[in-house]
């Protein structure tokens, strides 16, 4: 008996437990594993007999404590066959506190976990104070001997009967099968001290264990970090390595340390790396110091393995980085151990930036198919259950992807040796759908049969969960009661350790045997644990980024959990669940319920990609096919997964997610490291549309598994390679594959370096590939864009073996490829090369083989070659080394090519181009050719037009003796179309610009030549202008002296477009521009030169035999006085000459009496324009023009005394129509002396002095001095911001002057002058002051002051008071006008009072104004005004009142209106209009007017009157039977008020006008409404619109309407008539012989109307509007028939109608219609060209709206040639149409022709902003805006 059998009292149980151990000493030596990892279990105690050996161990395990005992003693009872007495007797005596002895426990305890302070060293650690003991040589290395042999051995005993993973099933030890390894570079930064572990894969073989160290080169990597996700086996290689270390197999290293960082993390001292050795790992045993020498020494034999670094990123504090990883940054970075090698494990994300740029990072990538096979096998060993699982596996898919992690793979092997002795084939894999269920299954397969633990499973599961939590992953004895370890134990759930934070410091741990079974048993806690509910279940349903961010520590412990919740939400583990939380069933499908609800609302969610990835799992794990499919169809077109990991199972579970889809998708994997077979899992995905592999690390492998998987995916349509390193069989390899993609768009191939041979090969497939359009390599970028035909994909995929079939050679030649190798190093014999390959290819769009090494001989070869491979665009040569000599060969290679459009060629910039306009034979239609045009519109009309043929030689170095071979080799191309040509940045100097002249004939027309840059004399380019008349086609010559630039060209209307047999698609367009060529003058524009009297004498001689018209530009910086005079002297020798313009040219103050005096002595010159002494412009008239000068001299800084000799210079002019003397220093003064000079003067138009510093003394003399200029029909002055001043004369003496004067500033001493002058000049009979400073005061002294023998005066005031003033002052104000008022207008929001004078007054008998005084009911002050109006009004005529209130006064203004209208006799007109009037004002308003008897006008529209003040108004019109006109618009009018108005209108004969609209009569009301008008037969206006009065109601007003024999005008617009009112109406209108405006818009009139109407239409009808009327072509081409010629007809509407097909023409002239409103009527090019034609049978015609309709360029250019023959027209609306910049360009060339428009509105066409903005530019008078920005015109134009 031993002691400790004594101590405890119990000798006999303690026998029967020895007795029982004896038996089965491999369990007892596992469990001493389990319990006590760090005991060694050496081979001495082999020796003992097995009752001692026991004895031994249990003394071991007794002295640990009693949580170890009590665990050991559950395991037993658990696991061995136990009697039950013995086991009652072992859980009473030894399973609980009271059987375990204290004493002895606590003499059996380890040292407590901190004996030693922090601060202190153990006695074998050195610090330097002490004398180092010598050692000779020898005995250190006896010592090291010694220790190294000890550390061996240590790992020996440790490795010796088991594999990694100590305490799982003996089915789990079976040989290690290595996953697989991938060696990548990395490129470490670090920014903000963290690097990613995502790095670039290397592409090659894979990478065995023993190829990790290569120590046979020194240079390599001391420090390898080795990536891989979870369950990857990491942990496990590790534990391999030290394994094959113990059994000799890494001689390489003498010695090897595994650390693991979970461990290390409990350390909280820094440590020294002696601690570090040997506190963690058996110590030397004497001298440690001399032993660390050693290895410091052979640091290079040291293996140093860190398992876990991604645990070591603890949160930094404010002293750095925590004590351990201080320590392995620092052996990283070789400041300690130099030279050892350092393995870390770590899970791909953030890693420490500790680690060295030049670490190797090699990957793990789990199993592949092989792998698994191999897995398998030895896991199986009978051959029956091998042989099962391994079909099983083969023939489930989805397994096989999960088996794809190794961790995964042991679960699923443990499962299927569970599962395959008791099932059928193939049901034993429908068990394992998930990786949820394989867990599932493990946990039934290692509980006892028939029997699930379920408490102690959730028990256990709970410190899972609360590990998870705390993010702990080592748990002690404290931790878990011994029960729950026993039960851990016994089901290979838990796994044991030695915990050693120090020599002394050290207890045993537990964790898990891998965190993702930690995760599962939380995840079951969770679902089925009765102390859960559902809401705090649903906290941990979150989803988990891959992309670990800077600001997180760490990566997290639950990452499977939320996807472990989602595999039990499933129905199919709802049994299993339910059973663990005891038959609950209702509350754990309340939690399934919750956790799929919470998935829908992440999947309806925008994720990123990790975070979809994650969500894909989860879904996927939930088997609801529902949520797969919610999830499918909410993912974005458009899926992101950049820069992180993805594996095989990961891409599975992706694609079964996407089977749920129905939509596209487009994968981006930008930067995903993929396992190499990966792409198996995307066969037969059929939702991928494109899919972006872009630095994706993927290998060979990885390549030749997606070239077979993607003809799979029968949606494809862009695929990316860019950055994977791809070899070139590789890529000969993918693109093998095209012709099997039948919708393929893109295959992207770039930064993948290949060689030229390998190009060429590409180049090869481009060529007969029948479905790529580009290729395209430039150094690092390959791509191929293709086209897919229209043939089936089983055509397709047959064409690469039928490649010289008739079908492949047909597409070869219908199809166009485009070829772009640019800086690909290809030499000439790579060029001949290319030349035979595509010699036999299809025609080529572009061929750039720019940046090359091809130089002269391949240039030409290339040449000469162009003609015979149909380039249809460009070939571009570029940077390839030409020289002088070569551009000849060039030009003589192309000189026979008909294609060649332009050539460029410029040495200096190394520029070689070609491009090539298609043959005509191969034009498409004008749409392709007009889009074509719209890209080349951006050089127009401002530069030449891009066609024909253009050669630029340009900075080459030619000189004249160049000249004479060059016009040989370009006069082979002067005969192929017209030739633009281009020296410029040459050196041809004078001699050459001579040469040259003389040559230019032989050319023939040339379209421009471009001599700039060359070095020309004044001399030479002087000379250069006789070319005017040697060359017939030169029609602008433009000259900068200084700046080198000579341009000749010719017309620049770009008539060549359509020179090329094009012209038939656009005859308007080619008529057009031919009479543009016979119109255009010829041009010269001469600038930056010194223009002396002698070069512009010898200029002018020149010009003398120039053809005309001719345009002289001239620009300098300075022209003198002699000059100018010189000039001017030269202008009659010049009769061609139609513009001079000295533009940005200085010129002296003397220059505006030069020019004046011009008017005079050239009788030619219609208009002189002088700006500001920079700009002079003078137009000259032919001798059929009409007479009338133009004349402006604005900003010349002229002054008073100037004045006299200006106006005696122009009254010399015989014909002056108009003078703009603006912005000038006249002065008050100046303008003085000039208004005294104007009647010498002969101006018969406008003359402009605005802008001259001029005050209201100005203004008031003008007033002075109207009477002595008869001529002077209209002034108006501004003194305010516009400052404007401007007098408008006519021919003959006018009777009646208007004069406006506006914010004039009038002072109160002002007034009497203001008023003197208006009663002096007579014949002013209209005045406007608008916003002058007067207030009613002074306007009422005006009005008492103005005063005059006899005659009218109107006074229009506008003040801002006047809008509160209120009507009763207003009145106040008028009353005291010193004639008779006859009219009277307030209007108080316009702030305006209109006061009409009659002069003399005529005064009242007093007797007669006291008698109605006395019926007024009114106050002292108010009875004094009204008799004051009675005596100022007496002869009142109008009185008309808008937007007034009359409410505001407590009705004293209704009062006395009211009196006032009492005395007002002679009234005959009055208006009330948008005002607001009270019920009793209105009653008083009645009153007045029903005294009113000779009232002929009354206007009550606008207003909002209540129904009892409308039925006074309505007893008012009681006896008005002089009444002519009516409006009562917008009045409410009900039954009853409509019953008064009829019963008044009976009697109302006079009647002349009516308006009636929006008074919402009806039918009903019409049909009274129209018997009361057959007595108006008078009535020649009548407005019903917007009154619904139906068929029914407009049948009523059919049968009277030939009853009123006068009627002119009738609007029914808007009334919901039909085609069958609609028709008889249009028989009653036939009878109105006099109807001159008909508006019957907006109403569902139908053909049957419009032929009603057209039958027989008024003769003098003016108006027809039919907008809206549902009119199809027949009726709209009716009317436009009974309509052509009509002589009356203005204004014709008939917008929104359909005249698709119809073709609308006037034949004959209509010479009044001023609009034309087709809006919306679908007028097709067809329609317009007849349209157009018909507009210049209409002289008159100011407007014309097609906007909103299908008119493309071909209308445009009809319209454009016909523009410049409508001299009234002013606005051109073609909003919303198919006008392309061709178009518009066409309209602002016939705008160029004088045109009298004012703007063509083309908002909303296909006109891009660019072209658009470029086109304004040249055309201010094309509005491409949606507002209408159309400057308003000048007053009184």
């Amino acid at each position: 008996m031993d002691p400790v059998g004594l101590q405890l009292g119990n000798k006999n149980l303690w026998s029967c437990l020895v007795r029982l151990l004896t038996k089965d000493p491999e369990w007892l030596n596992a469990k001493m594993k389990f319990f006590l990892p760090n005991t060694d279990l050496d081979s001495r105690n082999e020796t003992l007999d097995p009752e001692q050996r026991v004895i031994l161990q249990l003394n071991k395990l007794h002295v640990q404590g009693s949580d170890a005992w009590q665990s050991f003693i559950h395991c037993v009872c658990m696991q061995l066959e136990v009697p039950l007495d013995l086991e009652v007797l072992l859980l009473s005596t030894f399973g609980c506190d009271d059987g375990f002895t204290s004493q002895l426990g606590a003499e059996g305890k380890s040292q407590p976990e901190s004996q030693l302070h922090h601060g202190l060293k153990r006695p074998h650690q050195s610090c330097g104070s002490s004398p180092r003991r010598k050692q000779c040589k020898k005995q250190q290395l006896e010592l090291a001997k010694k220790y190294l042999q000890l550390l061996r051995t240590s790992a020996q005993q440790r490795y010796r009967s088991q594999i990694p993973g100590s305490g799982q099933p003996h089915a789990f030890h079976q040989v290690y099968v290595p996953p697989i390894l991938r060696r990548a570079t990395a490129s470490l930064d670090t920014p903000e001290g963290a690097i990613m572990g995502d790095l670039k894969v290397e592409d090659g073989a894979d990478v065995s264990i023993s190829d990790l160290f290569n120590t046979r080169v020194n240079k390599g990597p001391r420090v390898t970090v080795l990536l891989g996700k979870a369950g990857m086996g990491k942990t496990t290689l590790a534990h391999r390595l030290c394994q094959k270390w113990a059994e000799g197999h890494l001689n390489c290293f003498q010695a090897l340390f595994l650390f693991e960082f979970r461990q290390l993390n409990l350390i909280t001292r820094f440590l020294t790396p002696s601690e570090l050795l040997f506190d963690l790992y058996p110590s030397p045993e004497s001298d440690h110091d001399t032993v660390f020498q050693y290895l410091e020494k052979n640091a290079d034999q040291v293996l140093l393995i860190f398992d876990g670094l991604d645990e070591a990123l603890q949160p930094m504090g404010p002293d750095g980085p925590g004590p351990v990883l201080t320590l392995f940054s620092h052996l990283c970075n070789g400041t300690l151990l130099p030279g050892c090698r350092v393995m870390a494990t770590s899970r791909p994300g953030k890693l420490p930036a500790c680690l060295p740029a030049e670490a190797a990072m090699v990957h793990m990538l789990g199993f592949d198919g092989p792998r698994v096979e191999e897995y398998v096998n030895h896991f199986f060993s009978a051959q029956p259950l091998r042989e099962g699982a391994l079909v099983e596996l083969q023939t489930n898919g989805r397994l096989r992807s999960l088996c794809a992690v190794p961790a995964l793979c042991q679960v699923a092997c443990l499962c299927l040796h569970h599962l395959l002795p008791d099932h059928a084939p193939g049901q034993s894999v429908a068990l394992l759908p998930t990786m949820t269920q394989l867990y599932m299954q493990m946990v039934l397969a290692l509980s006892p049969p028939g029997h699930l633990p379920t408490s102690s499973l959730l028990d256990l599961g709970e410190v899972a969960l609360r590990g998870l939590e705390t993010g702990k992953v080592i748990f002690y004895a404290k931790d878990i009661a011994p029960p729950l370890i026993a039960f851990g134990a016994t089901h290979s759930l838990l796994t044991s350790f030695c915990v050693r934070t120090g020599p002394e410091h050290q207890q045993t741990g537990y964790s898990f045997t891998h965190l993702s079974l930690q995760e599962f048993l939380a995840a079951l806690h969770l679902m089925a644990s009765p102390k859960v509910n559902k809401d705090t279940l649903t906290q941990y349903v979150t989803l988990h980024s891959r992309w670990v961010q800077r600001t997180k520590a760490r990566l997290g412990l639950s990452d499977h959990l939320p996807t472990f919740l989602a595999g039990l939400a499933s129905c199919t583990c709802r049994p299993f669940l339910s059973h663990l939380a005891q038959g609950n069933e209702d509350c754990v499908g309340a939690k399934q319920a919750a956790v799929v609800q919470v998935l829908k609302k992440l999947a309806t969610r925008k994720l990123t990609g990790p975070k979809v990835v994650e969500l894909c799992h989860c879904v996927d794990e939930t088997q609801e096919p529902e949520l797969a499919s919610l999830t499918a169809q909410s993912l974005p077109y458009q899926l992101p997964f950049h820069n992180f990991p993805l594996t095989c199972t990961d891409l599975a579970t992706l694609t079964n997610i996407l089977e749920h889809r129905e939509a596209p998708i487009h994968l981006d994997f930008d930067g995903c490291p993929l396992e190499p077979h990966c792409p198996e899992a995307l066969v037969g995905c059929g939702q991928i549309e494109n899919l972006r592999l872009a630095g994706s690390k993927i290998t060979a492998r990885g390549i030749s598994h997606l070239v077979k998987a993607l003809p799979l995916c029968p949606q494809l349509k862009e695929v990316s390679f860019r950055d994977n390193q791809l070899s070139d069989q590789v890529v000969l390899n993918i693109v093998e594959v095209l012709p099997h993609l039948p919708r393929l768009r893109k295959l992207d191939l770039s930064s993948n370096s290949i060689c030229v041979s390998t190009l060429l090969c590409l180049a090869r497939v481009a060529v007969t590939c029948p479905t790529v359009r580009m290729l395209q390599a430039r150094e690092a970028d390959l791509i191929f864009l293709l086209s897919p035909p229209t043939e089936t994909t089983a055509e397709l995929q047959r064409a690469p073996d039928l490649q010289e079939s008739d079908g492949q050679r047909k597409g070869a030649q219908s199809r166009s490829l485009t070829l772009r190798l640019q800086k690909c190093q290809l030499q000439v014999h790579d060029a001949e090369a290319l030349i035979a390959l595509l010699q036999e290819g299809p025609h080529l769009e572009e061929v750039d083989l720019s940046g090359n090494q091809l130089e002269d001989e391949g240039c030409r070869l290339m040449a000469e070659a162009a003609s015979q491979l149909h380039i249809t665009r460009k070939l571009d040569l570029s940077d390839n080394g030409l020289s002088v000599a070569g551009v000849h060969c060039v030009l003589r290679a192309m000189s026979a090519c008909w294609t060649l459009a332009e050539l460029h060629i410029s040495l200096q910039h190394k520029t070689v181009i070609f491009m090539f306009a298609q043959e005509p034979e191969e034009q498409k239609g004008p749409q392709e050719r007009a889009a074509f045009l719209d890209s080349l519109m951006l050089q127009m009309p401002s530069e030449l037009p891009l066609s024909s043929r253009r050669m630029r030689l340009t900075h080459c170095g030619l000189q004249a003796k160049h000249l004479e071979q060059l016009c040989k080799a370009l006069g082979g191309s002067c005969h192929l179309g017209h030739l633009h040509l281009d020296f410029s940045g040459n050196a041809l100097g004078d001699e050459g610009a001579a040469r040259l002249a003389q040559l230019l004939p032989g050319l023939g027309a040339l379209q421009s030549l471009n001599l700039s840059e060359n070095g020309l004399s004044l001399d030479a380019v002087l000379g250069l202008v006789r070319c005017f008349s040697t060359l017939q086609w030169l029609f602008r010559l433009d000259i900068s002296f200084e700046s080198q630039h000579i341009l000749l060209r010719g017309d620049k209307t770009g008539r060549d477009i359509w020179a090329t047999g094009s012209s038939p698609d656009f005859p308007a367009a080619a008529e057009f521009l031919g009479f543009r060529q016979r119109c255009i003058p010829r041009s010269l524009c001469l600038s930056e030169c010194p223009l002396e009297p002698p070069s512009l004498t010898r200029l002018c001689a020149t010009l003398k035999d120039c053809p005309g018209p001719l345009e002289l530009q001239l620009s300098c910086k300075f022209l003198s006085d002699q000059s100018l005079e010189t000039l001017l002297d030269c202008l009659p020798q010049l009769p061609q000459l139609s513009l001079l313009q000295l533009s940005q040219t200085g010129l002296s103050p003397k220059s505006p009496f030069l020019l004046a005096n011009t008017l005079s002595l050239c009788p030619r010159v219609k208009k002189v324009d002088l700006r500001s002494l920079n700009h002079a412009t003078l137009h000259f008239r032919s001798n059929e023009e009409e007479e009338g000068v133009c004349c402006g001299f604005t900003g010349c800084s002229l002054s008073q005394e100037h004045v006299e000799s200006f106006c005696w210079l122009l009254s010399k002019c015989k014909d002056l129509s108009q003078v703009d003397l603006s912005a000038n220093l006249l002065g008050d003064s100046g303008l003085r002396c000039l208004l005294e000079c104007l009647p010498q003067v002969p101006i018969s138009g406008l003359l402009d002095l605005s802008h001259n510093s001029v005050s209201q003394e100005s203004a008031l003399y003008l007033v002075e001095t109207l009477p002595s200029c008869p001529r002077v029909r209209e002034a108006s002055v501004n003194l305010g911001s516009e400052q404007s001043f401007r007098i408008h004369f006519s021919r003959e003496d006018q009777a009646g002057k208007t004069l406006r004067l506006s914010e004039c500033s009038f002072q109160p001493e002002h007034v009497s002058r203001l008023a003197t002058g208006l009663s002096q000049s007579l014949q002013l009979t209209e005045l406007t002051l608008t916003q002058c400073c007067l207030g009613q005061k002074q306007l009422a002294i005006l009005l008492r002051l103005v005063g005059r023998p006899a005659g009218l005066f109107s006074l229009r005031v506008q003040e801002p008071w006047a809008d509160r003033a209120g009507v009763l002052s207003l009145l106040e104000v008028c009353a005291q006008a010193s004639g008779s008022v006859t009219e009277i207008s307030i209007s108080e929001t316009q702030q305006q009072l209109c006061v009409q004078l009659e002069f003399p007054r005529q005064e009242e008998n007093p007797e007669a104004v006291a008698l109605r005084l006395a019926h007024c009911d009114l106050g002292a002050h108010h009875s004094l005004l009204v008799g004051q109006l009675m005596e100022t009004c007496a002869r009142l005529q109008q009185l008309s009142l808008s937007q007034v209130n009359l409410c505001e006064d407590d009705d004293a203004s209704s009062l006395l209106l009211q009196s006032l209208l009492l005395s007002l006799s002679e009234l005959k007109t009055f208006r009330l209009t948008s005002s607001c009037v009270s019920t009793e004002g209105l009653a008083r308003l009645a009153s007045g007017l029903g005294h009113c008897h000779h009232l002929e006008e009354l206007d009550l529209s606008n207003n909002q009157f209540d129904e009892e003040g409308t039925k006074a108004l309505m007893r008012a019109l009681e006896g008005k039977w002089m009444l002519k006109r009516l409006d009562l618009s917008h009045l409410l009018l009900n039954s009853s008020t409509l019953a008064l108005l009829t019963h008044r209108l009976s009697h109302m004969t006079c009647l002349q006008s009516l308006r009636l609209n929006r008074n919402s009569i009806g039918d009903v009301g019409c049909c009274h409404l129209s018997e009361a008008l057959r007595a108006a037969t008078s009535l020649e206006e009548l407005d019903l619109s917007h009154n619904q009065i139906g068929d029914a109601g407009v049948q009523h007003l059919a049968t009277i309407l030939p009853g009123l024999p006068e009627l002119r005008k009738i609007d029914l617009s808007v009334n919901s008539i039909s085609s069958a009112g609609g028709v008889q109406l249009a028989e009653s209108l036939i009878l109105c012989r006099r109807l001159e405006e008909l508006m019957l818009g907006c109403n569902a009139l139908g053909d049957p109307t419009a032929l009603g109407l057209a039958q027989e239409l008024p003769q003098h009808l003016r108006v027809l509007h039919l907008p809206f009327s549902h009119l199809g072509p027949g009726g709209a081409l009716s009317l436009a028939q009974a309509l052509d010629g009509s002589p009356h007809l203005e204004e014709i509407s008939l917008a929104e109608n359909n005249l698709a097909g119809g073709v609308l023409r006037f034949c004959k002239e209509l010479p009044l219609l001023r609009q034309i409103d087709l809006v919306s009527c679908k007028i097709d090019n067809q329609t317009a060209k007849l349209l157009t034609s018909s507009f210049t049978s209409c002289p008159a015609l100011e407007v014309i709206l097609l906007s909103w309709n299908l008119l493309g360029d071909e209308a445009a250019a009809e319209l454009a040639q016909v523009l410049p023959q409508m001299g009234r027209l002013k606005r051109v609306d073609l909003e919303k149409n198919q006008i392309t910049a061709l178009g518009a360009w066409l309209l602002a060339e016939g705008l160029a022709q004088g045109s009298s428009i004012q703007v063509i509105r083309l908002w909303n066409n296909p006109i891009p902003c660019d072209m658009a903005q470029h086109l304004k530019s040249q055309e201010p008078r094309l509005d491409f805006a949606f507002f209408d920005n159309q400057p308003q015109a000048p007053w009184g134009t």
